[in-house]
C-alpha cells in the first residue's frame, strides 16, 4: 500500500513561514519599542526630577518655618541693612532734618493743591532768623532709593508711580497727568523721597538724641501698596521697620495728631503687635477708610466745629490711655497742623496756641518717660501753618524739651 507523498513544512504546516516572519516582526517591534522606551525615560528623566524637586520645595514651604513670608522678611531686612539712610553723620548737627530739596516749585502747579508745598523752608527760615537753629547745624537726608522704598512698597505700586495719570491722583493735581513722568519723577517725587529719607534718619537721631524732628514728611495716607491725599510714599511705616532693624527697637506707638485718619500706617500695621496706634481724627472728612479704622488700638473722634479746649481735654484723655496701655520704644508724632482754625481740609476749630499746646502735652509724654520721639509735620494747608510750627518749636526749646543747639546731648 503506498501513501501520495507530501511535504511537511509546506503541506502539514502550510502557514509555518508566515509564523517565522510574524516572530521576526514582533522580536523587531519589540527591540524598537523598549528603545523608543529609554529614549523616553532618559529624555523625561530630568523633566521627572524637576517636577519632583518642585512638588518637594513646595511641600517644605508648606510644612517648615522656611515660609514664602520668612523669606519676604530676610529680604527686608537685608534691603535695611545695605541702606545708606542712616549714612549721614548726625553727631555734630542739631535734631533737626530738612533739606531744600522738600520743597515743590514747578510753573505754579503746586498752587493748583491746597497743601503749602513751600512750608517746611519757611518752617526752618524762622527758626534760623529768631536765632533758634544754626544753618549750617541741619541735617541733609539722602533720597530714598527704590530699593529702600521696597522695604515697605510693592514693585507694582512703584512702578504705578512711572505713569504721570497715577501721579496726578495721588497728588490731587490734575494737570500733573499731562507732564512727561521724568518731569513728575524731578520735581514731585523726588522731593518726597527725599522727605522719606528725612523720616528713616529721624529714627536714628531719636535714639541716640532722645528727639528729632523731619521739617517735612509725615505721609500718613499711603500705604506698602497704596497712595493718595498727597502721600506719595509711606514714610512712617519705612521709619519704624528701619528703626526695628538698625535702632534695635521692638515697640512703636503711632501718636497720629493730624486732621484727617492715618489709614496708610494703619493698613501696613493692622496686625503687628509691635505696634500701637492713638488716631485722633475727624471721621467726618477724607479718607473714610473703614477697613483702616478696624485697626486703630485707640481711636479718638474729633467731629467737624471741635474747639480748643475741647481738644486738648480728649487728648489728655487719650494719652493717659496710652500711657496704661503699652510701652513703647520710640514714638512717632504725626504732627499735622490742618486741625487749626480756617484750615479748608480740617474742619476743625483749633487756634494756634492750642496746636502749641497740644505739641507739647505730646513731648512731655515722651519726654518725661524717657522715650525717644520723632516727629513728622504731616498736613496743614494755610500759609500760617509754618509759623505756628515753627512757635511750637520755639515753644519746646523754652521749655527745655528739646535743645536745638549743636552742643545740646540727651535731655
Amino acid at each position: 500500500m503506498t501513501f501520495p507523498s507530501f511535504s511537511l513544512s509546506h503541506e502539514l504546516f502550510p502557514n509555518l513561514g508566515t509564523h517565522q516572519l510574524i516572530a521576526k516582526t514582533t522580536e523587531s517591534t519589540r527591540n524598537l519599542c523598549k528603545s523608543t522606551l529609554c529614549l523616553f525615560l532618559a529624555l523625561a528623566a530630568p523633566f521627572v526630577a524637576y517636577r519632583g524637586y518642585q512638588s518637594f520645595t513646595m511641600y517644605r514651604s508648606s510644612s517648615s518655618p522656611y515660609s514664602p513670608k520668612t523669606d519676604a522678611e530676610s529680604l527686608r531686612r537685608q534691603r535695611i541693612s545695605s541702606s545708606k539712610l542712616h549714612t549721614p553723620d548726625v553727631s555734630s548737627k542739631a535734631p533737626v532734618i530738612y533739606s531744600s530739596y522738600y520743597d515743590i516749585s514747578f510753573l505754579g502747579i503746586e498752587k493748583l493743591h491746597p497743601f503749602d508745598s513751600s512750608k517746611w523752608g519757611r518752617i526752618c527760615q524762622f527758626l534760623i532768623s529768631e536765632g533758634y537753629l544754626e544753618k549750617s547745624s541741619i541735617v541733609e537726608p539722602l533720597e530714598a532709593s527704590t530699593e529702600d522704598l521696597l522695604v515697605v512698597h510693592t514693585e507694582a505700586y512703584l512702578n504705578s508711580l512711572k505713569n504721570s495719570v497715577n501721579v496726578a491722583k495721588i497728588t490731587e493735581v490734575p494737570p500733573v497727568a499731562l507732564l512727561p513722568n521724568w518731569l513728575v519723577q524731578m520735581k514731585v517725587l523726588y522731593p518726597l523721597r527725599r522727605q522719606v529719607g528725612g523720616t528713616v534718619l529721624a529714627a536714628k537721631f531719636a535714639k541716640e538724641r532722645g528727639w528729632a524732628i523731619n521739617v517735612g514728611g509725615g505721609f500718613h495716607h499711603c500705604s506698602g501698596g497704596r497712595g493718595g491725599g498727597f502721600c506719595a510714599y509711606a514714610d512712617i511705616s519705612l521709619c519704624i521697620h528701619f528703626a526695628f532693624v538698625l535702632s534695635n527697637i521692638s515697640r512703636v506707638m503711632i501718636i497720629d495728631l493730624d486732621a484727617h485718619q492715618g489709614n496708610g500706617h494703619e493698613m501696613d500695621f493692622g496686625n503687628d503687635e509691635r505696634v500701637y496706634i492713638l488716631d485722633m481724627y475727624n471721621p467726618g472728612i477724607y479718607p473714610f477708610d473703614m477697613t483702616a479704622r478696624n485697626y486703630i488700638n485707640q481711636k479718638v473722634d474729633v467731629v467737624t466745629g471741635t474747639t480748643t479746649g475741647e481738644y486738648l481735654k480728649q487728648l489728655d484723655k487719650a494719652l493717659e490711655v496710652a500711657r496704661n496701655s503699652f510701652a513703647p520704644e520710640l514714638i512717632i508724632y504725626n504732627a499735622g497742623t490742618d486741625i487749626l482754625d480756617g484750615d479748608p481740609l480740617g474742619g476743625l476749630k483749633v487756634s494756634p496756641d492750642g496746636v502749641v499746646q497740644r505739641d507739647e502735652k505730646v513731648f512731655r509724654f515722651a519726654r518725661e518717660r524717657n522715650i525717644p520721639i520723632v516727629m513728622v509735620t504731616s498736613g496743614g494747608y494755610m500759609k500760617t501753618s509754618a509759623r505756628v510750627i515753627a512757635n511750637s518749636i520755639i515753644n519746646l526749646s523754652e521749655k527745655g524739651l528739646l535743645d536745638t543747639s549743636v552742643r545740646g546731648g540727651r535731655r
